[in-house]
């Protein structure tokens, strides 16, 4: 098992770089740059091209059954999931094969309604509680992962 971090706008790389340190399972920290890199010996640090989709295309190239990929991005979460692996976004919230059509297609209702009336919309703030929430089911997915 490994753990795939979509890095450039991750809020939670500290608190999967300690679970990933519990249970000693290597992380890929992938970015199109500007993450200090670890001396950590199971933190990989993995800097794409720059490009819009470009580190995403790199998670989902990698990962594989069994690894978890943290990521807030749905259509990532769709492509790994595609290859057995278990997406878990930043609030703790996990994609499923039950969930992602739901969540995909209210990206994209969301996305047409800002086009159609010409509005921006802001994701509220990540709290101490999502933090929390992370840890936790970031720790139970790991052991899950493990067990297998």
């Amino acid at each position: 098992m490994r753990i795939f971090i979509d890095a450039d706008a991750c809020p939670v790389k500290e608190e999967t770089f300690k679970v990933a340190a519990r249970y000693q399972v290597p992380v890929a920290v992938v970015s199109n740059g500007g993450i200090r890199p670890s001396r950590d010996p199971l933190i990989e640090n993995v800097i794409v091209a720059a490009g819009a989709d470009a580190a995403d295309d790199w998670i989902a190239d990698h990962a594989q059954q069994g690894d978890v990929v943290i990521t807030a991005d749905i259509p990532l979460a769709a492509r790994v999931l595609e290859r057995e692996a278990s997406p878990i976004g930043p609030t703790g919230k996990p994609f499923t094969e039950e969930t992602i059509g739901m969540a995909l297609a209210m990206r994209d209702l969301k996305q047409h309604l800002r086009e159609a009336n010409n509005t921006q919309t802001y994701n509220r703030n990540f709290t101490d509680r999502d933090r929390s929430n992370f840890l936790q089911a970031l720790d139970r997915l790991v052991v899950q992962q493990q067990r297998k």
